[in-house]
């Protein structure tokens, strides 16, 4: 999906009209709407602060707007292809079905593969099992990492204070 589909998608879901977008960004009423529809329709791409500025009002991370161009299958397969070359992440087979999986020979980039995979497997799966909804799921999709980097930063805090705690029973 290219960026002008993604601006699209996310104006679309917080409601916003292309003239409110548009002023939103700072254009005047002439210029509002026709900038918008400009990038919508991908007949201009927004500069990198106009990227940004969008990110933070649609409350995603500028990287959920500049995705790959993937509106073909050709696109899509290429898109893999570079992931391959890049990440290691290979296609294989299980039970009869084609799979993506990372290769282990990559070391570093392997581990944290695996940890952003698991990271998005265990959403998917609360998703699935109802612990969280289709919202909050889009929610750290469109933000990740920054709902993963705050939880992080919450377990360490409270293992910490436990870690105190337990400092300060003992000593006594």
């Amino acid at each position: 999906m290219a960026i002008g589909e993604r601006i699209h998608h996310f104006r679309l879901l917080h409601g916003f009209t292309q003239k409110y977008l548009g002023k939103m960004l700072g254009f005047n009423d002439v210029q509002a709407d026709v900038r918008i529809a400009q990038y919508e329709k991908g007949s201009r791409s927004p500069k990198e602060n106009y990227l940004n500025a969008l990110a933070e009002i649609f409350e995603v991370s500028p990287k959920a707007l500049a995705v790959p161009d993937i509106d073909s299958y050709v696109g899509l397969m290429h898109t893999l292809f570079t992931l391959e070359d890049v990440y290691g992440l290979h296609i294989d087979n299980i039970d009869g079905e084609p799979c993506l999986r990372l290769d282990k020979s990559k070391g570093t980039t392997y581990l944290s593969m695996f940890d952003m995979f698991q990271s998005w497997q265990e959403q998917s799966a609360k998703l699935n099992a109802g612990e969280i909804t289709k919202e909050e799921y889009d929610q750290w999709r469109y933000t990740y990492p920054q709902m993963d980097a705050a939880k992080s930063k919450e377990n360490l805090g409270a293992l910490r204070a436990k870690r105190k705690a337990k400092t300060q029973n003992d000593s006594e």
